[in-house]
């Protein structure tokens, strides 16, 4: 599994919490420590805006580049709207395992949001565990991401 990994500068220290957690489960040879990250920045707390790193990850998931994605800003919000906006992208903002593991299980979610500054470092192990290790159950789930698809392939003429 590859997964590509961004945050701005108020989710840079979670990122590096989750960045030591996948090293972590590679040492302990679990499942989830097979997945290979790419850092794509930023890569220190000086400011920066999080619709840059959002972007920048979620085309890389949605260009094919990396299954999954997982993006981390001060409150998980603004960063996930930015990657929301590109075509092919279901980003979840989750604060607790039970919403990660719908994210995957019924929305087939493929980029993991999460807030530094709501989030503490053991929660956000457990939100990502839960995440990476569900499946997507697909069936009457399937026909709903089907939906979605067409929604986003419609898109909106609104002015």
């Amino acid at each position: 599994m590859k997964i590509a990994i961004g945050s701005d500068h108020g989710g840079f220290q979670l990122k590096k919490e989750i960045l030591a957690f996948f090293a972590a489960e590679q040492k302990a040879g679990t499942e989830l420590g097979k997945a290979q990250l790419t850092d794509l920045g930023t890569y220190s707390e000086e400011s920066v805006d999080y619709p840059d790193f959002g972007e920048a990850v979620a085309r890389s998931v949605a260009q094919g580049q990396y299954q999954y994605g997982i993006l981390v800003c001060g409150t998980g919000i603004g960063i996930s709207i930015a990657a929301n906006k590109v075509h092919g992208i279901r980003a979840a903002l989750c604060t607790e395992p039970f919403s990660a593991r719908m994210a995957r299980e019924h929305n087939d979610a493929n980029i993991l949001a999460l807030g530094e500054r709501v989030t503490g470092p053991g929660l956000a192990r457990e939100i990502v565990a839960a995440f990476f290790q569900t499946p997507f159950a697909g069936d009457r789930h399937a026909r709903r991401i089907e939906k979605i698809r067409a929604i986003e392939k419609n898109g909106c003429s609104c002015k």
